[in-house]
């Protein structure tokens, strides 16, 4: 057999991949938006400088909006709203951004907050664009210390809203002019008229007239360029800003009458204010769905690559494609196997946000923040690997890889730091959001590295071993010192965290297999999973030999274990990147897919 029909792709067999990644989901939810975005007005633009990137991106900001019948519809559908970011981020990283601030971040908040009681035509029509001033230059993460008022006056029936330090200037939204005029949902402390501070709470205030300009009080100041999407990042301030009643963002959370009259079931103002900004743990599932759509796109694209470019084989005879080598294929049968794992892990999460009860409101809440912070560092390690595998072509912007591996950086730190929310989400692990799964009472010696549910238990094996090592750090530290006791078990908190992640992750991609529609995607998709988990096994294999959990012989066994997977899956690489679904139209605009020469073929 050749390795041209070694390393032919099966439509049929990609068409039940697809099927199976997406689910009912894709002809529903994502083909209206890969359609849209394989249309060339959203091809890319050579030579652009970052300010015409920027605007390039409103302009498509609205070519989106003119596609939708109800804007606030699709606000309201958290799964078609991730999957805008899916779609749109390998073609327009900017588009994503503005988007997920415009519809998310913006609109959402304010149907969210008696939205039904608004006339929001100015912003469903575009005539104005949202974006959203939460964090402060000074105070990060740290909600507590925000220092932006609102003071409430109840004969006016308005408020001042105020920057009272240059530490309290919002940091970083897309505030300047460029896009036209633009309103903000501002996050300031009510203070109503006997000076009492009620915490933060969300207002809308108005930003720029028609013409883009900073309305009196409006203070804005263009901040350097970023490495991640060319975006127009400020600084603002707000000089005794004068708002009216309505600007308050009101819900069950708390209410102020015109009278000046507060009321509130809830009696922590940090809960209030979680209640208020509950759009930003949408926005963690809408930047995850960004870095796995350009994720897929990366290793679609270097797969190809792969298969295109020939060189040199073990002699001066001939050439073979880069696929043909073990040391190229097995980097990027890596990166599917992470890519396909994290994709249906990310659509879990999302299944489930969006069909929590109250009741289950904080665990559904957990697990997107653990899922943010494990999606995209495994999109920013995938896509890594597929720029270096392209070569300098993977350098071109025209190529869809560099630049949105750049602006990924954006979604590590966008709607709350990886670190920090893993952070939050390893205490709440140790402290009651997680029961280890008890080990299984079947000998190691008597399991098998190819067994899927071996496999998956040597992963519930590795919680439980982070688990306790975090318990017990935390119970022999001294007492009287909650910071040290903290720092004493924090790293082994946060590989616990790591750990629950690839075990979800494994567990999705194996129900996947169990669930494929065709044999030959229900094999491959088992192969996937081997080849994840016996990756994962491997980087623990010392603490589970320690444990008893694998045996010495099974150790050894494993370097072997992953050759075998990788030579089965080899095969089917072109096959395995097909079933992302990434549009022919868009891989064809790369001049790196073209014959694998790095120009366009005419």
């Amino acid at each position: 057999m050749t390795l041209q029909l070694l390393y032919a792709e099966s439509p049929s067999v990609a068409a039940d991949l697809t099927r199976t990644l997406y689910g009912d989901e894709f002809e529903l939810i994502h083909e209206s938006w890969r359609k849209l975005f394989s249309t060339s007005a959203f091809r890319f633009q050579e030579g652009l400088a970052p300010e015409e990137r920027a605007a390039l991106s409103y302009q498509r900001l609205k070519l989106v909006n003119e596609s939708l019948d109800s804007p606030e519809q699709l606000v309201l559908d958290v799964e078609r709203l991730a999957a805008l970011h899916e779609w749109a981020g390998p073609v327009d990283a900017g588009l994503a951004t503005v988007a997920s601030i415009h519809y998310n971040l913006f609109l959402g908040s304010l149907l969210d907050h008696d939205g039904d009681r608004r006339d929001l035509r100015a912003f469903t029509n575009l005539e104005r664009i949202g974006t959203f001033l939460c964090t402060e230059a000074g105070h990060g993460n740290s909600v507590s210390q925000l220092e932006t008022t609102a003071t409430y006056d109840p004969v006016s029936r308005t408020f001042d809203l105020h920057t009272p330090t240059h530490a309290a200037r919002k940091f970083m939204p897309n505030t300047s002019s460029t896009g036209g005029a633009k309103s903000a949902v501002v996050a300031a402390r009510l203070i109503t008229e006997d000076g009492t501070d009620r915490g933060v709470f969300l207002f809308l205030a108005p930003l720029s007239n028609a013409d883009g300009d900073p309305l009196p009080g409006v203070l804005i100041r263009s901040l350097p360029q970023t490495a991640t999407a060319p975006i127009d990042h400020c600084s603002t301030a707000f000089e005794h800003v004068r708002l009216p009643y309505e600007a308050l963002l009101q819900a069950d959370h708390g209410r102020l009458t015109p009278g000046g009259a507060f009321t509130s079931p809830i009696g922590s103002p940090r809960k209030r204010f979680l209640s208020s900004i509950g759009r930003v743990t949408t926005g963690k599932l809408c930047m995850s769905a960004y870095s796995l759509g350009v994720a897929r796109h990366a290793v679609t694209v270097a797969v190809r690559h792969a298969h295109n470019r020939h060189t040199l084989g073990v002699t001066a005879r001939g050439t073979v494609p880069l696929v043909a080598h073990r040391s190229h294929h097995t980097p990027l049968l890596n990166a599917l196997a992470t890519t396909y794992a994290a994709s249906l892990l990310h659509r879990t999460v999302v299944r489930q946000w969006a069909h929590t009860t109250e009741a289950g409101r904080e665990d559904a809440e957990h697990l997107v923040a653990v899922a943010k912070g494990w999606l995209t560092w495994r999109a920013r390690e995938v896509m890594t690997e597929c720029r270096e595998r392209c070569g300098a072509q993977g350098l071109l912007l025209a190529n869809g890889i560099a630049g949105q591996l750049a602006a990924n950086e954006g979604t590590i730190t966008a709607e709350g730091d990886n670190l920090v929310i893993w952070v939050k989400a390893a205490g709440e692990l140790l402290l009651g959001h997680f029961t280890p799964i008890q080990p299984s009472d079947i000998a190691a010696a008597d399991r098998d590295l190819t067994d899927a549910a071996f496999l998956q238990s040597l992963l519930t094996d590795t919680e439980r071993i982070w688990h306790h090592r975090a318990r017990t750090r935390l119970h022999t530290a001294k007492a009287g010192n909650p910071l040290n006791r903290w720092n004493q078990s924090v790293t082994p908190a946060l590989e616990l965290v790591d750990a629950y992640a690839h075990r979800l992750a494994a567990d999705a991609l194996l129900r996947a297999a169990e669930q494929a529609g065709g044999p030959e995607a229900r094999d491959l998709l088992y192969g996937l999973h081997r080849l994840f988990s016996l990756r994962r096994v491997a980087s623990q294999s010392g603490d589970l030999l320690a444990e008893g959990r694998v045996t010495a012989d099974q150790v050894r066994q494993l370097p072997e274990a992953i050759e075998e997977v990788i030579a089965d899956l080899a095969p089917h690489a072109l096959t395995l990147a097909a079933g992302f679904g990434v549009s022919e139209d868009v891989l064809l605009d790369h001049p790196i897919t073209t014959e694998g020469t790095g120009q366009l073929v005419t």
